[in-house]
């Protein structure tokens, strides 16, 4: 699913505009991201949560060339399945 399938199924299930309905989207969204960039962390209980891991800097190789680089250090958004959400996709197969 996609943001813009995501939008229509909430627009079809509580029969809202497809214009209120993606402005809905948009601000938790928004919401979310503003969240992870003051490095906080969310939790969405039954679904998993979402924390930001700082990672240092290191010596990494150039795939192509195979030259040594130095990988400056980052921060990338994690997310952490939660249990009950684990649960019910395991329990499709």
């Amino acid at each position: 699913m996609n943001k813009s399938e995501l939008v229509e199924a909430l627009a079809n299930e509580k029969n809202l505009t497809f214009k209120k309905s993606e402005e809905i989207v948009n601000i938790i969204f928004d919401s979310l991201s503003s969240e992870l960039i003051r490095g906080g962390r969310i939790e969405i209980r039954g679904f998993g949560s979402f924390v930001v891991k700082d990672y240092k800097a290191y010596m990494g190789r150039n795939p192509k060339t195979g030259e040594v680089i130095q990988v400056n250090p980052k921060k990338l958004p994690f997310f952490k399945v939660g249990k009950e959400l684990r649960e019910r996709v395991d329990a499709k197969n």
